[in-house]
């Protein structure tokens, strides 16, 4: 910071009003935006860990200053909460965009842990284009052989009648082990190992453990690696270029990741101007091998893909599929990193040439009930679920199926259609991961299959298909199947169709009118009229906005209050 500069007494002033010294203000005014909370177990360690990111700025000779974002958890946010948990992607990049920006910080550190806390981030740190380094909150111990996902399942079981309460409520208090983020190939553990593939967090970040202490040691390394960085003007826009992206693409496909990543990506993708449509997925989808799988698609947690090399390893066993000469925040290549890493278990990542399955874990359904495309993630999928076909039985809301769950009703063979849970439908796009794990813990994974509008997560398996494009809300053809349509699903050809004529849809389209809006106030009323399709990312002005004459969603009908 200019000291020198007449112009600069009054912020310097204010700054002095927090605490700061003369010869403080001399040094790099290098920000830490921090998503720590008591709401959740992934963020409430983070307030010591920005300490230690701290003191390794100071070490370096740099000026820190916290300041904090929200972080919502998608697990407590199951139901209704997870209305707003989607939205809140682009209010963390705002937020850390606007305080960033507002306060001309010459550096940044972004500590978060969750699912859209390191999306929202990095959107951010796209658009600041100031230099970034990320540090994320580090893996949550398992109980056994038990995480967060299990829970899920178990009330699938315990609905079955498979568990006794006692046995249903030793795994609720039991299973999360300590702090730190859900032990699962989730989003949030997808997102964080990305970080390290994109070049912006330092090696092993992404899979140590929360409470290891060496991930202290990491996080003042992190602070003294940002000093360094902004010496050097090292900016995201000099590190990220369409290949990273490519690579990230690879990376999620080779362990079988969240599908969550096929809204992030995109929307992350938009702020530097590329563009990552749902087809250059499953392009790579079909030439990327599989070569991990975790919870809850295998028995193996993040901290085995920890302790079999992580991140660095995977890289190095997939490196004749990936551009390797990607500059990173540590100062390495990913070619240096992925040389200097040791695949230490064949049987957490599997060799290049001999992969779980040939193509990667996720991939892109087209047909004439998603013209738009739909995602499933396969390595979740049973082989006898790759194809199937079944009558649907129809829900406009996740409250309804669930209902149907719990009430024991499900028919073997049948498709469960859940829509008006898209982006704008829901609104928020939430996400169906607790319905489908009641699913397969009821023991109907392998007969009865999900299609919605709306998400799933990492932490989801099973033949439960998500983003049908266009939603529901916008009249898309999943508005306007019934109760025993016939649905085919055959995901080797990358189709999903309903069994109707051309012209038996568009009669049925034409006779369709969307329904009043499930919620009219708040953030969420705007975000419904402004935000795209998930096809594209659900960006924010992504798609047909509300002053648009074309978008049939400025019509629908307002909910009168009573």
């Amino acid at each position: 910071m200019k000291t020198h500069d007449p112009e600069k007494t009054y912020l310097r002033a204010l700054y002095k009003a927090v605490g700061f010294s003369d010869r403080d203000l001399k040094k790099p005014l290098i920000a830490v935006a921090n998503s720590w909370s008591e709401l959740n177990p992934g963020h409430v360690h983070l307030r010591e860990t920005a300490e230690r990111v701290k003191e390794g700025i100071w070490e370096a000779g740099g000026m820190p200053a916290e300041f904090n974002t929200i972080g919502p958890c998608d697990g407590i946010a199951q139901g209704r909460g997870m209305h707003y948990v989607l939205p809140s992607r682009d209010i963390i990049a705002a937020s850390v965009e606007l305080m960033a920006s507002a306060h001309q910080v010459e550096g940044l550190v972004l500590i978060g842990s969750c699912d859209k806390i390191v999306p929202g981030m990095l959107m951010a740190a796209l658009r600041l284009d100031v230099p970034c380094l990320f540090f994320t909150g580090g893996i949550m111990l398992p109980r056994g052989d038990m995480v967060t996902c299990d829970i899920k399942e178990a009330i699938g079981a315990f609905a079955s009648g498979k568990l006794t309460r006692k046995e249903f409520e030793e795994i609720e208090s039991n299973t999360c082990a300590s702090v730190g983020v859900c032990n699962m190939m989730g989003t949030a553990s997808t997102m964080c190992c990305l970080l390290e593939v994109l070049g912006l967090a330092l090696p092993n970040t992404a899979t140590i453990a929360a409470v290891d202490p060496a991930r202290s040691r990491l996080a003042r390394e992190a602070g003294r690696r940002i000093v360094k960085l902004v010496r050097k003007n090292v900016r995201p826009s000099g590190i990220l270029t369409r290949a990273s992206f490519e690579n990230a693409i690879r990376v999620l496909l080779a362990f079988g990741g969240s599908t969550n990543a096929l809204l992030h990506l995109p929307a992350i993708a938009a702020e530097l101007g590329i563009d990552l449509p749902l087809d250059e997925f499953d392009k790579l989808s079909r030439s990327t091998p599989l070569l991990c799988k975790f919870k809850p698609a295998s028995p193996f947690n993040l901290l085995d893909f920890h302790e079999a090399g992580g991140v660095p390893a995977l890289m190095r066993e997939l490196a004749p599929l990936l551009h390797l000469d990607q500059m990173t925040v540590s100062g390495k290549t990913l070619r240096q990193i992925a040389r200097s890493a040791q695949v230490r278990s064949r049987e957490v990542i599997a060799p290049f040439d001999k992969p779980l399955a040939k193509e990667g874990g996720i991939a892109v359904l087209r047909g004439n009930f998603a013209p738009e495309g739909a995602v499933v993630k396969t390595s979740g999928v049973s082989p006898n679920m790759m194809v199937h076909k079944g009558p649907a039985v129809v829900f406009d809301s996740e409250e309804a199926v669930r209902k149907h769950l719990m009430r024991r009703k499900v028919r073997p063979g049948s498709v469960l259609v859940i829509r008006y849970e898209g982006p704008r439908g829901g609104p928020g796009m939430r996400e169906m991961s607790l319905p489908a794990a009641m699913l397969v813990g009821m023991g109907l994974g392998d007969s009865v299959a999900m299609v919605t509008d709306g998400r799933y997560s990492g932490a989801t398996r099973g033949p439960c298909i998500g983003h049908v494009c266009p939603e529901a809300a916008v009249g898309g053809p999943i508005a306007i199947v019934r109760d025993d349509d016939i649905i085919e699903i055959d995901i080797p050809k990358r189709r999903l169709n309903i069994a109707l004529t051309k012209s038996e849809i568009s009669k049925r389209l034409n006779g369709w009118r969307p329904p009043a809006p499930k919620i009219d106030k708040g953030f969420l009323e705007i975000y419904q009229n402004i935000v795209g399709s998930a096809s594209s990312g659900a960006r924010l002005l992504g798609g047909l906005s509300i002053q648009n004459p074309k978008s049939k969603i400025q019509n629908r009908p307002r909910r009168r209050s009573k």
